[in-house]
């Protein structure tokens, strides 16, 4: 990025999953919230995906200073400021304090198919200060208000990446999330005003820590929790999600009935050599495309089928999963493979395991998938909307999506729209 040397993470077709600092100038809130569509929708809106930008202090406000060089720390290097995280200084996202900031949905025609063909860079051209809304819980509710949301489910930014980072070590691992997470509890409430849902962080590093961590949030009034879609790096290296040391956290998930976000991230996903390692896809000298692009949607996919192939969801009936900004064109391809395996393998699964799936997962689609795909795929009961806002791959406003359902039948596009994440906030019956 020209004067700004950023790299950002990607996903399925570029999809870019940080806002890290390039943005269009408009600091007239006020006038920004004036602008916003009016869009005509009868019922209450929830969105499944929003995003706040991290406090200066989130990774640090409640860490112990004796693990701060092993988990993470600010340095300023030629005058910006960088993590250091785990030792190392990280360049994956070179504007870490949000300040200046990417305009919402900067990047939507882009993702709209770039019709007028533009430089991707050129979206990015333009920056503001960052806005109270971002790093404020109740100036949220009320820009919340204006864009027609009657209730939100929040999650991280900068905390999506930094398990990767961290992994070759696991105790700063848990260390670290354990004080994001208060961090959280203490700016923003996992349930603010019964309207804002921030979800706080698990990691699966360590399996007792796990446990420990989820009792907590349950006991702190969490209405859902969020992990990456990732096989953790414990003490005695990589192993399944699903192996049996995690029984005991599967199964307080499974009693709880706490809906699990998968929300995409950096899952260390290998590109075995095609592409240089890592999951930032540099700006220098352009955008040039690589396997990178398309790691979301690989990490999703290897993590839901792996929790089908293991009849995971039969020996937990109760967990509910959401698969959230991971897109959803992974979807006939796992049902593909696993009615194949249901065949060739006949007694293996308890039941047609598209049906188990279908059953305990929801999925909100990108924007720009197909929803009435996604909705024949899944069911309109199990389809759930996200903007991704405020990050710039999201929508300018979130109600900009409700072209994306205008054909569905109402009942349908309520459950979109509503049903299903509020159903997904309520401990099952």
């Amino acid at each position: 990025m020209v004067g700004c040397e950023l790299e950002r993470p990607t996903g399925p077709a570029g999809r870019v999953i940080e806002s890290q600092g390039i943005a269009v100038n408009e600091t007239d809130h006020a006038a920004a919230d004036r602008a916003m569509i009016d869009h005509a929708v009868d019922h209450p809106v929830i969105d499944a995906d929003h995003h706040y930008y991290e406090a200066l202090d989130a990774f640090t406000r409640h860490l112990d200073p004796a693990w701060a060089q092993r988990c993470v720390q600010w340095c300023e290097i030629d005058g910006r400021k960088y993590h250091v995280i785990g030792g190392r200084v990280s360049r994956a996202v070179t504007n870490a304090t949000f300040d200046p900031i990417a305009k919402a949905g900067a990047m939507h025609d882009f993702f709209r198919g770039n019709p007028e063909g533009r430089d991707p860079l050129s979206f990015l051209s333009e920056r503001e200060p960052i806005r109270p809304e971002y790093r404020d819980r109740d100036e949220r509710l009320r820009v919340m208000d204006a864009q027609g949301l009657q209730k939100v489910w929040l999650f991280p930014t900068l905390g999506m990446v930094y398990e990767e980072l961290l992994k070759d070590d696991p105790a700063a691992c848990w260390t670290t999330f354990r004080a994001f997470n208060r961090w959280l509890a203490e700016d923003w409430g996992f349930a603010h005003r019964d309207r804002i849902f921030a979800g706080p962080y698990l990691t699966l590093a360590d399996p007792d820590r796990a446990v420990e961590e989820l009792e907590w949030a349950l006991g702190e009034g969490a209405r859902l929790v969020v992990m990456r879609p990732a096989a953790p790096t414990t003490a005695l290296g990589r192993c399944s999600p699903f192996d049996d040391r995690y029984a005991r956290f599967w199964g307080l998930m499974n009693e709880s009935g706490i809906t699990l976000v998968l929300h995409a991230g950096d899952g260390g996903v290998s590109l075995n050599g095609y592409a240089p390692e890592g999951f930032a896809a540099s700006f220098s000298g352009g955008w040039r495309p690589s396997l990178a692009f398309f790691a979301i949607e690989q990490a999703i996919r290897d993590y839901l089928l792996t929790m089908l192939l293991e009849n995971h969801l039969a020996r937990y009936p109760g967990l509910r999963i959401a698969s959230v900004e991971n897109g959803a064109q992974f979807l006939g391809d796992l049902f593909r493979k696993a009615r194949s395996l249901s065949h060739k393998i006949p007694g293996w699964f308890p039941e047609d395991p598209v049906d188990t799936f279908r059953r305990h997962v929801w999925i909100n689609p990108f924007w720009e998938d197909d929803a009435y795909e996604v909705v024949e795929h899944m069911g309109a009961d199990r389809v759930l909307f996200g903007s991704d806002w405020p990050h710039i791959e999201g929508m300018p406003q979130p109600l900009d999506y409700l072209p994306e359902v205008k054909e569905l039948p109402p009942d349908e596009r309520r459950r979109v729209l509503h049903d299903n994440a509020a159903e997904l906030l309520r401990p099952p019956a």
